[in-house]
């Protein structure tokens, strides 16, 4: 506990109520530049707390940092070492603005295809989810920046978010949606957020059981939970549960002139649900009603002291408080932009390629056609909006990579993501209109560009943002038909597929390639470019199940986007892959889970169990050039009478080189959590048995079998 520190107890002990008070709650940053601000005690040398969004780069308002792509970009690329780099290159980034505290990583599970802030999360699997949970967490606490995993827990869909109730069981809270937070917590992260939605039926800033018995008695997390941005249901139920700091501390009307939100966005409009009275989620709790809570013993004084020792410890702990604080601050360093790069590059998931129709040669003429071509795909709408220095557009990165011609036609109009701030749509530009050389929006015009040129390269994209879930996983504003034009008349077409998640592909039969590169932030052309001309093995897979969208488990109303302010997660832990796993021939996915093509020919070995824990694999690179592989490894579990349980479950993978015609010996560690299951009575689990383990290149796309018993 925070209060076991001698120079924190004496603090705390120091402090008046007032000044207690102060310190839980946030208040108006008077240099209008941190998402949270705490202005600390003067009187005692207690400096200011300073939070900044995240978790796709730092957001300053009217200052700029490196846009890194979305989180499951990062995901994709199946290598947490890269997302510890960025930990550390987004903490550096928020030193050198003067923040403390990085509001990400974004943690919740992918459950909801259509949910907006997909983007900002990582993976349908908790495997994945913790594993880059732990490694950006790493980075960031490395820097001395404390990292703030959110949202805590069961956040999986924006629609009715402030009141939506997720009615989920213990055994898939265990299993699925709990796991990325815990490695967040052991990997030291300093901060916690809670989510805005309840948990059956009790809001998460109240929820002491998750809050307190789970995070902090069960886990042992000794920092501070800090409500999301008017996420407090109540000032005595939230204080006792185990919440330790209120944001932002300040009215909506106060929050729009200080951090330019745009008044008329749907973060948090208020009255913008029948359920939810105009002011009933703004009111700043903490400010109002905390002291006098206390003072009536409705909050015990200790626990107040906790809240301010909690606080007061995490900036001991970086520093702050002895004014060893602020070297090593960065701000769109060359590093930085060669990590966004590479990320992007890395993060490319290669879904089809027929005879070989990437990578493209240097000098074939190119017809590239798509709405926002001209433009870098930076993010979705939100608080993770960030403003980078520089950005490079898929038509700046192309006519900058090849020799041959680049012919341009919009074909649509543009797709604008929304924004929540001042200075204009989330992805760039202020006109829907405007593209280079004055063209205008023209599918036959697009058609007969791409029937003069070698290859057509098409780019469409969603928009997805904080507020709002997607109607529809089709893509929107024509860019269906956009591409089936394209195709019909081209040669050869390749699809670059931008988006915060998966998408349906009605078209996918009729093109020769598809490349999805997410939302690939300020790099977006140059990575882009290395890839379609292989200069980069697009190494990416897919860390979410693409699939129609009436055939995930969550097409039921009654699962999303719920029924009577209740969402039923009653399809358990078989979310993502596991459901498509356990669902009838005809649910098939589309392009499954860990699936992504490279340019290279993988050959693989037999597998090989090395000690309780492990396997290894020989993979050889059968092809005349360079390749990256992502092996992966999924552990098949035993019957057990009166237990469902997933067919298999992702254990372990490794993103590897492999240099043309080398063979190189894989081991994969395996991690106990998919040998294990939770059992409401008797905790966790793990059967007596033989497990078979399956390695491969997808969850689909199995190359070796060993088996292992526990």
């Amino acid at each position: 506990m925070a209060l076991s520190d001698p120079d924190v107890s004496d603090l705390v002990d120091s402090l008046s109520l007032d000044e207690k008070c102060s310190l839980v709650r946030g208040a108006a940053d008077p240099e209008g530049t941190a998402t949270g601000y705490v202005p600390g005690v003067p009187r005692l040398d207690i400096p200011e707390l300073r939070l900044a969004d995240g978790p796709l780069g730092i957001r300053i308002p009217g200052r700029s940092s490196t846009a890194f792509p979305a989180s499951i970009a990062v995901a994709a690329t199946f290598d947490p070492e890269l997302a510890r780099r960025q930990g550390v290159a987004m903490a550096r980034e928020a030193k050198a603005s003067g923040q403390h505290a990085v509001l990400g990583p974004g943690l919740n599970l992918i459950r909801v295809p259509n949910c907006g802030r997909n983007f900002e999360y990582y993976a349908e699997d908790p495997v994945v989810t913790a594993d880059f949970a732990a490694a950006v967490v790493e980075g960031i606490q490395s820097e001395d920046v404390l990292a703030t995993p959110k949202h805590y827990v069961a956040n999986n869909q924006e629609t009715k978010r402030l009141v939506v109730s997720a009615e989920v069981g213990e055994r898939a809270l265990r299993e699925l949606y709990l796991p990325g937070f815990e490695a967040a917590v052991e990997a030291g992260a300093g901060s916690v957020m809670t989510a805005y939605n309840r948990v059956n039926g009790t809001h998460m800033s109240d929820h002491r059981r998750l809050v307190t018995e789970v995070l902090k008695d069960e886990w042992g997390f000794d920092g501070y939970v800090v409500s999301d941005w008017f996420g407090t249901a109540s000032a005595v139920g939230a204080a006792t549960a185990g919440l330790d700091l209120e944001m932002p501390g300040i009215s909506l009307e106060a929050l729009h002139e200080a951090f330019g939100i745009d008044p008329d966005a749907e973060m948090l409009e208020e009255g913008d649900d029948e359920s939810i009275p105009a002011g009933e989620t703004t009111t700043p709790r903490f400010a109002t009603e905390l002291k006098s809570a206390v003072e009536s013993g409705a909050v015990p004084a200790d626990r107040l002291d906790d809240m301010v020792a909690r606080i007061l410890g995490q900036m001991a702990r970086i520093g702050l408080l002895d004014g060893d604080w602020g070297d090593g601050g960065a701000l769109d360093t060359p590093d930085h932009r060669d990590l966004a790069e590479t990320l992007a590059a890395r993060g490319t998931v290669l879904l089809k390629n027929d005879d070989g129709a990437l990578p493209l040669s240097d000098d074939a003429d190119v017809a590239l056609v798509g709405p926002g071509v001209a433009e870098a795909m930076l993010g979705g709408g939100g608080s993770s909006e960030v403003n980078p220095a520089r950005e490079v557009s898929a038509l700046e990165g192309i006519r900058a990579r090849t020799d041959g011609s680049v012919a341009f036609e919009p074909g649509v109009e543009r797709v604008v993501t929304p924004s929540f701030f001042d200075d204009g749509p989330a992805d760039g530009g202020d006109h829907a209109d405007d593209f280079p050389g004055g063209k205008t929006p023209d599918i036959d015009a697009a058609a007969d560009c791409a029937r003069e040129a070698d290859v057509a390269v098409v780019v469409v994209r969603d928009a997805t943002t904080e507020g709002a879930d997607r109607e529809t996983l089709r893509l929107p504003g024509g860019q269906d038909e956009l591409v089936e034009a394209v195709a019909d008349a081209a040669d050869r077409t390749v699809v670059v597929v931008q988006s915060g998640g998966p998408v349906e592909l009605p078209w996918r039969d009729s093109v020769d390639a598809v490349v999805e590169s997410w939302y690939p932030g300020q790099a977006d052309g140059d990575a882009l470019a290395s890839v379609l001309y292989g200069d980069v093995d697009p190494s990416g897979r897919l860390p979410v199940t693409f699939a129609p969208e009436d055939s995930y488990p969550t097409a039921a109303e009654e699962r999303f986007p719920g029924v009577d302010d209740e969402a039923q997660y009653d399809e358990g832990v078989f979310v993502g892959y596991r459901h498509f796993d356990a669902a009838d021939a005809d649910a098939e996915p589309t392009y499954p889970f860990g699936h992504g093509l490279s340019y290279a020919t993988f050959e693989y070995g037999d597998a090989e169990v090395r000690g309780d824990d492990a396997v290894a694999v020989a993979v050889t690179n059968a092809s005349d050039r360079d390749g990256r592989e992502v092996v992966q490894a999924y552990v098949r579990p035993p019957a057990v009478a009166g237990v469902e349980r997933p067919t298999r479950e992702l254990a372990g993978y490794a993103a590897v080189e492999v240099a043309a015609g080398e063979t190189e010996t894989v081991e994969l560690s395996l991690s106990e959590h998919a040998f294990r299951r939770y059992d409401e009575s008797d905790g966790w689990t793990v059967d007596a048995g033989e497990y078979v383990v399956e390695v491969g290149r997808s969850s689909r796309d199995v190359r070796a079998e060993t088996t292992v018993s526990r």
